[in-house]
């Protein structure tokens, strides 16, 4: 009972999570003890006595209490002296500011029996990490390390233990409808587990973006963590929500992050018809410019259409909410990989981390950016940021294998793919770096092997035709065959030309590296930007005056400022 008694209060009272262990230790060195004691003496109505003799107790008298109640009398006192004492004593390790500076928000439990909401819980999980993120003085791991961790059998000191954090927070849904049940709980991890706070919260539907906030507030205020008056406003309670636009903003969502053309036209009707439910609400917007991008990313739709569709949709949701860090991102990227606009790109990749610091995707290209802008201390240090922040993430580890590569470092670019591959084989651009790395590596094997996975274009006879050269005459003869199949193939096929530079330039054929510069240049591809790196192979042709007219033309630096 007394045991059941402490499981009980042990969440309310915010105990140790220890404290049962405790418990059932005092128990088992106490109650011998109390037998013992009880034995010896009794409690009477003039107080404690020693217990007499069988031979000395008068007919009638007997011990006002008897020894069962005494004994249970005893344990409970020494329970609760026990339990008074540890509390008084464990006050002095409360949390002190700077205590937590990072944590994890692992996904959502489900608890509502309905395995249909998966799309909706998966949405709110992205947005809490993105209200918590808005705090400065804390480092919140981004979605995807964290989804990793869904239904992962492992306790919280472990799971902080892998990712180097301080906190845990376990949110679970329990009711879905109208209303919204939640339950969150926060856990310190060191130097043991402990609940910080467990809290439940019912929301109306229409407020779930006030409710993000709330708890964000609440886990700031239990882990010691002042707000900037900036943080307040961001925080402060938003607008209300037509509950249809959010659930199909949600699902805009789902289908958009897949990126094939049915899942792309899925998402962009999702967010269209949010719009038509509540045409004052920024997210859908930016989803459809999202969209868009997508189409002219994978090759459905002409860039000219695309782009006026994006700047029209980012303008709008940037009018409707300044502090929509999602519009300010999108807007950055393509103006930097589109609009070659630097400042453009600068000035809203600075805005996104200023509305939120562990935005893990505005950290990692705004690196990409102070990179082409060659500013490398800058980008180093927020590449490395960026995958603090998401560890686990192959796509941030492949980009930010680019800084290093682009550095010099490519051991620890060919580090960063191997881990990106570990966590996803088939990971396209994850492969494309470690074969880059793999090649300024002298390792032409595992080169060659990389890019016969990742070549669609040749097909599986002029693949054979690539591996015979490589095994009969080596790596030279193998992108020689390469670029002959690739040249075949452009006569009716759109092809990358920037790629097609880098494997002339492997060969020492500047002339047709140059020519393909050209061309891309000329097609305004988005990889462009890298050209005045020492990368690829382009040191090589630096120095040519049509490439020096290139870079002036696209106003890039030619010289390193750091």
């Amino acid at each position: 009972m007394i045991i059941e008694l402490v499981n009980n209060l042990a969440e309310p009272l915010n105990l140790s999570t220890s404290l049962p262990t405790i418990v059932i230790i005092i128990l088992a060195v106490g109650f011998p003890l109390v037998i013992i004691i009880s034995w010896i003496y009794d409690l009477t109505s003039e107080g404690v006595e020693r217990t007499k003799p069988l031979s000395e107790i008068q007919e009638g008298e007997k011990p006002v209490v008897p020894n069962a109640w005494k004994i249970a009398t005893f344990v409970s006192f020494m329970v609760i002296v026990g339990l008074v004492v540890f509390n008084i004593v464990t006050r002095g390790n409360l949390l002190k500011p700077g205590s937590i500076e990072s944590m994890i928000i692992l996904p959502f439990h489900n608890y509502t029996g309905d395995d249909q909401l998966e799309y909706f819980i998966a949405g709110m999980h992205s947005s809490l990490i993105g209200d918590m993120g808005k705090v400065s003085s804390l480092r919140v791991l981004s979605e995807t390390t964290s989804i990793i961790y869904k239904n992962a059998e492992k306790s919280v000191p472990q799971i902080a233990s892998e990712l180097g954090v301080d906190a845990v927070v376990e949110p679970t849904i329990t009711c879905f409808g109208d209303s919204i049940c939640l339950q969150v709980k926060v856990f310190s991890a060191f130097p043991e587990e402990k609940l910080l706070l467990v809290t439940d919260y019912r929301e109306d539907r229409r407020n779930i973006l006030n409710l993000y906030n709330e708890i964000t507030k609440q886990i700031a205020e239990e882990v010691k963590v002042e707000l900037t008056d900036e943080e307040e406003k961001l925080l402060a309670d938003a607008r209300t929500v037509n509950i249809d636009a959010y659930d199909n903003d949600l699902k805009g969502q789902f289908y958009g992050d897949r990126l094939g053309k049915e899942d792309l036209e899925k998402a962009l009707d999702y967010f269209n018809q949010a719009i038509e439910l509540d045409p004052g609400w920024a997210p859908p917007y930016a989803g459809v410019a999202g969209v868009y991008g997508g189409l002219m990313q994978m090759g459905f739709m002409p860039p000219g259409k695309a782009m006026i569709e994006i700047n029209k949709n980012l303008d709008k949701a940037i009018e409707l909410d300044p502090d929509y860090p999602g519009s300010h991102y999108t807007k950055a990227t393509f103006g930097v990989w589109m609009e070659w606009d630097w400042e453009k790109g600068e000035r809203e990749f600075l805005k996104a981390l200023e509305i939120n610091p562990n935005d893990v995707m505005s950290r990692i290209f705004y690196s990409h950016l102070l990179m082409i802008l060659r500013k490398y201390e800058e980008a180093i240090f927020h590449s490395q940021m960026a995958v603090e922040l998401d560890p686990m993430n192959p796509l941030v580890l492949a980009l930010s294998a680019v800084v290093d590569h682009i550095r010099g470092d490519v051991q620890t670019a060919l580090e960063k793919c191997e881990k990106a591959l570990s966590i996803d084989p088939g990971h396209y651009f994850a492969l494309c770096q470690f074969e880059y790395a793999s090649h300024s590596n002298g390792d032409y094997k595992n080169s060659i092997e990389t890019l016969l996975k990742i070549r669609s274009e040749p097909d599986k006879e002029a693949r054979q035709a690539i591996n015979d050269a490589f095994q009969d005459k080596g790596y030279t003869a193998a992108i020689e065959t390469m670029l002959s199949n690739l040249e075949e193939y452009a006569k009716n096929n759109y092809i990358c030309y920037y790629e097609m530079a880098d494997y002339y330039l492997r060969v020492d054929n500047k002339e047709m590296g140059i020519e393909s510069i050209k061309k891309a240049y000329e097609m305004h591809d988005p990889n462009m930007p890298y050209i005045n790196q020492p990368f690829l192979g382009f040191d090589k042709i630096k120095d040519d005056p049509r490439i020096i007219s290139i870079v002036e033309k696209m106003n890039l630096p030619l010289t390193p400022s750091n």
